[in-house]
């Protein structure tokens, strides 16, 4: 089988082959946030301040997609790994169709529940209407978002990892050319405002999903999709769910996790909640290279456990940690020594960037040990494992932060919740290698001691 390099080649290699293409897909990913941010801000503060309202909704549907989908390429890949290539098949197209279903009920139940979402946090009509003619506009292209994470994941679990980065590149251009011509209106295009950047990041993905469904038909691929393998399989319908349901929460709480906290920051002003919301899309950024490890090495870490490959499983684990560690501190550095500039991508607003660098510089203390816990539950997610990277993601994401960042602020105002983001980095931590450590050395106690 053609995927058999996964457990032949060498580790370091393997990794950096997996893992590159992933990284700059990632960077491309989170330039669709990025890129929308800033010319919208060009736009005003209050479409700024919309936009942030919006994101955990947005951040829902994308986790429910990449959720699932990290649960379709972690089943494909043990299966691949196993030599059963029929299973293989069956889930690549049940799960295909499982995501174009998903898209419509979040397309429908996130349209609907908006205006009862934006009321708990805003009561300027200007910022409500803005973010309530963003989202309707953006939530209409949730199948598409599903049915492309689904292809993503199924090409990443046959090792085709430059497939996903040359598809996203595509999208992420046409949305770079298009937000300038949609939002403030160049050539024959009218200016849209911040329903242009909907509409410009809605094409984007359209095209990926395209370049996605053109390099399935017109190459060779090792997984099929076709109607006979369509069928009600309880078994592997069963296994894509119990990692893609771990795997959505665990991508979901950070949504929570937000809208607790934007709660929190109103009290003191809105300019905390824009704040908040610049930070989760500089995070994007900061975090994207580890994620695009942990994205190459799901499919590793799943082909080998079924394998039996259980050494190669743990050499897999330790070089994306030390990779990892090492890519958090540069983002802790560039958090100190260039933060002006990083919040000042996003308002020009002197108090706003005051309060964003010192939002920065506290939460950066976290940066390089949150490299444990999100190895270990990429790693764990891949292993198929999903309990358990659900368990970290909820102390990490609702357990210790949020009760941390009520009492904290108590005594430190605003600058307490930044704080409770580098507490919980380090207890998560503490709580993720020991379980990391105890699931690999159940299933390989030779190598585990």
């Amino acid at each position: 089988m053609e995927q058999t390099f996964m457990k032949e080649k060498k580790i370091l290699p393997l990794v950096l082959s997996m893992s590159l293409p992933m990284v700059i897909s990632m960077a491309v990913n989170a330039l669709y946030n990025i890129i929308d941010s800033y010319f919208i801000a060009k736009v005003s503060e209050d479409a700024m301040t919309a936009l942030a309202l919006v994101y955990p909704v947005q951040n829902l549907i994308n986790a429910i997609a990449i959720g699932f989908g990290v649960g379709l390429n972690a089943i494909i890949a043990f299966y691949l790994g196993a030599g059963k290539q029929n299973q293989a098949d069956k889930a690549a197209t049940i799960g295909t169709l499982l995501s174009f279903i998903h898209g419509i009920l979040l397309m429908v139940i996130c349209i609907m529940g908006m205006p009862w979402f934006l009321k708990n946090f805003s009561s300027d009509s200007e910022i409500t209407n803005l973010a309530l003619r963003y989202s309707f506009r953006a939530f209409l292209f949730s199948p598409v978002i599903n049915l492309g994470l689904a292809f993503e994941k199924i090409f990443q679990s046959i090792g085709k990892m430059k497939v996903s980065m040359f598809s996203m590149i595509c999208g992420c251009a046409a949305n770079i050319i298009l937000d300038p011509v949609m939002i403030f209106g160049i050539g024959f295009f009218p200016a849209m405002g911040i329903e242009g950047a909907a509409y410009a990041t809605g094409i984007g993905q359209c095209i990926t999903l395209l370049v996605y469904l053109i390099f399935y038909f017109c190459c060779s691929n090792s997984i099929q999709i076709s109607r006979k393998h369509l069928c009600t399989d309880f078994k592997v319908i069963k296994r894509i769910y119990s990692v893609g349901i771990s795997a959505t929460l665990n991508l979901a709480l950070p949504s929570l996790l937000i809208s607790v906290l934007n709660g929190m920051l109103a009290e003191f002003s809105e300019k905390y909640v824009l704040v908040l919301g610049v930070y989760y899309k500089l995070q994007t950024f900061i975090y994207l290279t580890a994620n695009g490890i942990i994205q190459g090495i799901r499919p590793l870490m799943g082909y080998n456990f079924g394998a039996g490959e259980f050494g190669r499983v743990r050499k897999i684990y330790r070089t994306s940690l030390t990779m990892n560690v090492g890519i958090m501190m540069i983002g802790m550095i560039l958090s100190w020594v260039i933060p002006q500039n990083l919040i000042g991508l996003f308002t020009n607003n002197s108090q706003t960037i005051e309060i964003g660098v010192s939002a920065l510089h506290i939460i950066s203390l976290g940066f390089m040990i949150s490299a444990v816990s999100i190895t270990c539950s990429g790693a764990l997610e891949g292993l198929g494992k999903g309990l358990q990277s659900l368990f970290l993601a909820f102390l990490r994401y609702v357990a210790v932060i949020i009760p941390a960042a009520y009492i904290l602020s108590r005594f430190l105002g605003a600058d307490g919740i930044w704080y409770s983001f580098c507490f919980s980095e380090f207890v998560t931590a503490g709580f993720a290698a020991f379980i990391y450590r105890k699931e690999i050395t159940e299933h390989s106690p030779a190598q585990g001691r």
